[in-house]
């Protein structure tokens, strides 16, 4: 089944494209991802298909709902991108908490099943102002899961992590694969991707060739 349909999308700021006449179909149960460069545009592009940023031209349907038309932030999509931001006074649980008291979404039992997930202590009281990138980066993708998403999107997600923690995120996407997400993964590490992608797509000048 098609999640994410990207047709002719093209994203420009002032006279430079960033990307330009993309077109790609992404399929429940899946993961795809997503080299290139710094700068290539693989995070602007993240960026439109989850509502962060509009594009200039084309369009993108996230399960049959054109993004900033019929909807300006789609449903079911959970994201990281760039560095996970948290309130540096609160602990892991509690910045998770905060943001589900926003939606009302998810219960107490879903946030601390989901820091477990990720190798955290959902009781652990220290601050996040005090984690290192390593449990920051494991916190952002307790963020972008507890919802429990049909589609999500992960840029640089394996960064700060140890081996342990590189291991732990293999396993958690192959399982979200075989229960039908959709994921979109970027990253610089050709390992990671080979291992966990069933297409992979190169961002070149702003242009992406399988």
């Amino acid at each position: 089944m098609e999640t994410i349909q990207i047709c002719g999308a093209g994203k420009r700021i002032k006279d430079a494209w960033i990307f330009k006449d993309i077109s790609v179909i992404c399929e429940a149960g899946k993961i795809y991802g997503l080299i290139g460069r710094n700068g290539a545009g693989k995070t602007m592009l993240l960026r439109c298909i989850c509502g962060l940023s509009s594009l200039s031209e084309g369009e993108i349907i996230v399960q049959g709902k054109r993004v900033g038309i019929d909807v300006e932030i789609p449903d079911s999509v959970g994201v990281i991108i760039e560095v996970p931001g948290f309130l540096p006074n609160l602990s892991g649980y509690g910045n998770l908490k905060y943001l589900a008291d926003l939606t009302g979404r998810v219960k107490k039992e879903r946030i601390e099943e989901t820091i477990e997930l990720v190798g955290l202590n959902p009781k652990d009281k220290k601050k996040v102002g005090k984690y290192s990138l390593g449990m920051r980066q494991r916190l952002g993708i307790a963020q972008a899961l507890m919802e429990d998403p049909d589609i999500l999107l992960l840029d640089e997600p394996m960064n700060g992590l140890d081996n342990n923690g590189v291991s732990d995120v293999k396993r958690i996407l192959k399982d979200l694969k075989s229960r039908g997400k959709t994921i979109i993964l970027a990253s610089h590490h050709m390992e990671d991707i080979d291992e966990l992608c069933d297409k992979v797509y190169r961002m070149d000048q702003g242009h992406l060739c399988e």
